[in-house]
């Protein structure tokens, strides 16, 4: 099997206040449009089912293929790569995949009807017998590319998923990101760049086109650490133009929460969350952005991160993930 690869960034967290405003232009009296062309909510639209997972068939399984890639610090890859035996989920060959990808009942309050969901966890997040003790991630990335081929943004697709935060008491006692809901985009930017002529070099502003991962970060702020009065959570949404964090809603409270992002045809990523597993609406509307400054043109896939300190010894915050899912919404 042909092996999949994903490169991913490594985290980071900014803090500070960010101004969230829509832009309109006026020329006497005409108003001009907004920065985007229209919003597309998340999960509307036809969903791909060949693409994504509700985890009910008895015989899901995942073949591990351990030890896992962490060629973003040794570039060891470790193939063959970990992927479901439906071919639907899969390992990044950048970070390497959760050390407990297993099925579990899922937990109460979930989607109607749903059995079964996916349960994550990691201890080794760096490379394997090496722990770094910094702050590391897995990934679990959903198959998108190899099924249906990278999905252009004219059909103006989105991702979902819904997953269960448990009591604060059961997080891993630290302060930080520890998990992630996330997209690759392939997009333009205009960059200064380096234009060689026949009889001379100049700097100009060029297109580059390359890939970036917008999304989700769910940060726990933990009264382990002296500096939070009490356990605490907060959405971070991965957003800015320099691909800064956005802070989003404050999390009070736990159990299910619904994900998704959509991507429309004028290049703009939009975030919506929600508490509770009920379909998004506009009202779950948090920020739209063109995040790292690019320009979407195409999905390619959509992914889980699960973050640890790395040391060794502690186990990551366990997360439970239900019914990822691909929509496009064609107008």
């Amino acid at each position: 099997m042909m092996s999949l690869r994903v490169k991913l960034r490594r985290i980071g967290v900014t803090r500070g206040p960010v101004l969230l405003s829509l832009f309109f232009a006026t020329v006497g009296t005409t108003a001009v449009m907004a920065q985007w062309q229209y919003r597309a909510v998340p999960g509307r639209g036809q969903k791909v089912q060949e693409v994504g997972d509700d985890f009910e068939d008895p015989e899901w399984s995942y073949i591990e293929n351990f030890p896992k890639s962490s060629s973003n610090i040794d570039h060891d890859e470790r193939l063959p790569a970990g992927i479901s035996k439906n071919n639907r989920i899969y390992e990044s060959t950048y970070r390497g995949q959760p050390d407990i990808i297993k099925r579990v009942a899922t937990p109460v309050g979930g989607l109607p009807r749903s059995h079964w969901s996916l349960a994550l966890r990691s201890r080794v997040t760096g490379i394997p017998g090496a722990p770094s003790r910094k702050m590391q991630q897995d990934d679990l990335l959903v198959n998108v590319t190899s099924i249906v081929g990278p999905v252009p943004v004219s059909k103006s697709p989105s991702v979902v998923a819904r997953v269960f935060l448990p009591p604060f008491q059961q997080w891993e006692r630290r302060t930080g990101a520890s998990f992630g809901f996330r997209a690759e985009l392939e997009g333009g930017s205009m960059q200064m760049g380096t234009h060689r002529g026949f009889f001379s070099t100049s700097r100009r502003m060029m297109r580059k086109q390359e890939a970036y991962w917008p999304g989700f970060f769910i940060q726990f702020n933990s009264k382990s650490d002296g500096q939070n009065k009490i356990d605490s959570a907060l959405l971070l949404i991965r957003a800015g133009t320099q691909g800064e964090d956005i802070p989003g809603p404050t999390i009070t409270q736990t159990g299910w929460w619904t994900l998704g992002m959509s991507f429309t045809p004028d290049g703009s990523t939009h975030f919506y969350a929600s508490p509770g597993v009920d379909p998004l609406t506009e009202k779950d509307h948090i920020v739209t952005t063109k995040p790292y400054g690019h320009t979407a043109e195409r999905l390619n896939t959509f992914f889980f991160n699960v973050v640890n300190q790395d040391d060794g010894r502690t186990w990551s915050t366990e997360w439970i993930v239900d019914d990822p899912a691909l929509y496009l919404n064609s107008r």
